[in-house]
C-alpha cells in the first residue's frame, strides 16, 4: 500500500500537480486499500475536518493578514531605515543591515515570503550599487528571510504546535535564541565578505538622523512587543496576539501612517484569503495523510528499519534534523511538518526529548531546507520577485547553508540556546 501511495505522489508531482493533489490522492488510495472499498470514506472527511478544527490555527490567517498589511504599508521601510542609520556605515554594514532588517521584519510578520518581498525589494538594488555581487545579495536575502521561521510569530511553529500538542507560546519564545544566533553568524560573514571584497562603506548617519529614524520606527517595533511581551507577560495567548497584531497593523497603516486607504482593503483581503486557503487545504489533507499512514503503522515500520529505537536523544534529534532538512529541499515546509511530525512523535515521547526543543530544531531545519536547492520554496520566491535565473539565485547559497547547519549542530550540542528563554519565561 505504502509503495503505491508514494509512487502515486511522485508521479503526480512530476506531472506538475500542486502538492495538495498528490496528498489527497494518496490518502484516498490508502483509505480504499485499508478499508477494502469506499464504504469508510466518511472517515476521510472527518480527518480532513479534524485537521483544521484546532482553534490555534486561527492565528495563521491573522498573522498572514498582518504581514500583508505591513508589506504594502510603511512598516518595513521604517525598520530598514532605522537599522541602516546605526550600522550602515561600518564595513559590511549594508549587508548586516539587510540581515538585521530581515530578522526585524520576520519578528513582525512571521512569513519568509513577505520578508523577501518587503526587505529584498528595496535593499537588493542598494547592495548591487554598493558593490556586492548579485549572487551574494540574493543568497543573503533568502537565507536571512528564513530567520522569520524562527523569530516569533512563526507559522511553521504554529503548525507544529497544533500537530504535536506543544505549547505555541513556549515554541515562540524558544525560537528567539537560535534566530539571534543565526543573525550573528550571518553578520560576521557579511563583515568578512566586505573586507575580502573591499566593498565601500555607506556614509555615516548623524545622531539627529538616527533619532528621527528611531522615532519613525517606534510604531512598527510595537509588533514584537505585542507578540513576545504579550505572550511572555501572560496577557495574550498566541491566537489573541495574532488578532492584536492585525488590529495594530490596521491602526498603523490606515490611521497613523495613512499609507493605505479603503481601496487597498479588497486586494489585501483577497491575497490573505488565497494564501490562507492554500495553507488550510494543505493542513487538512496533510492530517488525513498522516492519519492513514499512522493507522497502517508506517511510522513504526520506518523507525524500526533505521534502528532509531537504539539511538540516544541526540541521535534521535540528529535523525529528525536530517529528515526535515532533506524533505524541505523538495517539498513545501508545511507539508513536510504535517507528514513527518506524526512519524517521529512516538520516538520523541519514548526518548524523553523536550518537544519544544524538537519543535525548534524542526523549524530550523525547515528554514534551511526552504533556501536549499533543488526546490527550496524561498528560492522560487526570489526568482519570481527579482526576475533572476535559477542558477543565479542559488549560486551564493552554500556559505549560508553551511552556517545554518553549524547552528543546527550547536543547537544539538547546547539545547540551552533554545530552552534558556523558554525556561526563564515559563518555568
Amino acid at each position: 500500500m505504502i509503495t503505491i501511495m508514494v509512487v502515486t505522489m511522485i508521479v503526480l508531482l512530476l506531472l506538475g500537480f500542486p502538492m495538495m493533489i498528490p496528498l489527497i490522492t494518496a490518502s484516498i488510495i490508502g483509505f480504499v486499500m485499508t478499508f477494502n472499498g469506499f464504504g469508510q470514506m466518511e472517515t476521510l472527511i472527518q480527518q480532513l475536518m479534524a485537521g483544521i478544527r484546532p482553534a490555534s490555527l486561527i492565528a495563521v490567517p491573522m498573522f498572514i493578514l498582518a504581514a500583508d498589511i505591513m508589506t504594502r504599508g510603511q512598516s518595513a521601510e521604517r525598520l530598514i531605515n532605522m537599522v541602516m542609520t546605526f550600522i550602515g556605515h561600518i564595513r559590511g554594514g549594508l549587508a548586516v543591515s539587510t540581515a538585521a532588517s530581515c530578522t526585524l521584519f520576520g519578528a513582525v510578520s512571521g512569513s519568509t515570503q513577505a520578508t523577501v518581498v518587503a526587505v529584498g525589494s528595496p535593499l537588493r538594488p542598494r547592495m548591487l550599487k554598493a558593490g556586492y555581487s548579485d549572487a551574494f545579495s540574493l543568497a543573503l536575502i533568502i537565507n536571512a528571510s528564513d530567520i522569520a521561521f524562527l523569530i516569533p510569530p512563526s507559522i511553521g511553529m504554529i503548525i507544529y504546535g497544533v500537530i504535536s500538542g506543544t505549547s505555541i507560546g513556549e515554541l515562540f519564545i524558544a525560537g528567539i535564541g537560535p534566530g539571534l544566533l543565526i543573525l550573528a553568524m550571518f553578520s560576521v560573514y557579511c563583515v568578512i565578505y566586505a573586507i575580502v571584497k573591499d566593498v565601500p562603506t555607506e556614509p555615516k548617519a548623524s545622531w539627529s538622523e538616527r533619532f528621527v529614524a528611531v522615532r519613525q520606527a517606534l510604531w512598527p517595533l510595537g509588533f514584537p512587543v505585542i507578540i513576545v511581551g504579550g505572550i511572555y507577560g501572560g496577557i495574550f495567548s498566541p491566537t489573541e496576539a495574532a488578532a492584536a497584531c492585525v488590529l495594530y497593523a490596521i491602526i498603523l497603516e490606515f490611521g497613523v501612517f495613512r499609507a493605505l486607504n479603503a481601496r487597498d482593503i479588497f486586494a489585501i483581503a483577497k491575497s490573505t484569503g488565497l494564501i490562507t486557503a492554500v495553507v488550510f487545504i494543505l493542513v487538512a489533507v496533510g492530517n488525513s495523510f498522516s492519519w492513514i499512514i499512522s493507522f497502517a503503522q508506517v511510522p513504526e515500520i520506518l523507525l524500526n528499519a533505521i534502528g532509531i529505537a537504539d539511538m540516544g536523544p541526540n541521535g534521535v534529534l540528529i535523525t529528525i534534523a536530517i529528515a526535515f532538512f532533506i524533505g524541505c529541499m523538495f517539498v513545501d515546509p508545511i507539508v513536510v511538518i504535517l507528514v513527518l511530525v506524526p512519524i517521529f512523535s512516538p520516538v520523541v515521547e519514548s526518548t524523553g526529548l523536550d518537544p519544544v526543543l524538537v519543535g525548534t530544531m524542526i523549524t530550523l531545519q525547515v528554514a534551511i531546507g526552504s533556501a536549499t536547492p533543488p526546490f527550496g520554496c524561498d528560492i522560487f520566491t526570489a526568482i519570481a520577485i527579482f526576475k533572476r535565473p535559477y542558477l543565479d539565485v542559488i549560486k551564493g547559497t552554500p556559505p549560508f547553508i553551511l552556517m545554518l547547519m553549524v547552528a543546527a549542530g550547536l543547537l544539538v550540542a547546547f539545547p540551552e540556546i533554545a530552552l534558556f528563554l523558554r525556561d526563564l519565561a515559563f518555568r
